[in-house]
């Protein structure tokens, strides 16, 4: 099968998840948030989720709905989630 995204290695695309669910973790923590407060607000019934994707645990990720769902639960803009620290 033809690797149509090329451009990036796989290397490059998991430190952008890891990226992902350190931001996660850095700006619940700021709102003091527990994972369960995040879970109940996207849905889910237990915090294991939350917690696995934010420690990059069992191939667990956060999706682009999720992602939008946590920048209105944490009140913050969607692009946080990727920036890097300076």
């Amino acid at each position: 099968m033809a690797n149509y995204f090329s451009n990036k290695s796989e290397e490059e695309i998991a430190e952008f998840h890891a990226l992902v669910a350190k931001n996660v973790k850095r700006i619940r923590l700021e709102r003091k948030k527990t994972v369960m407060d995040i879970s109940l607000d996207l849905g889910f019934r237990s915090g294991s989720f939350i917690a696995s994707a934010e420690s990059s645990k069992n191939g667990k990720k956060f999706s682009l709905e999720q992602l939008f769902k946590l920048s209105g639960a944490l009140n913050v803009p969607i692009e946080d989630f990727f920036k890097k620290e300076k």
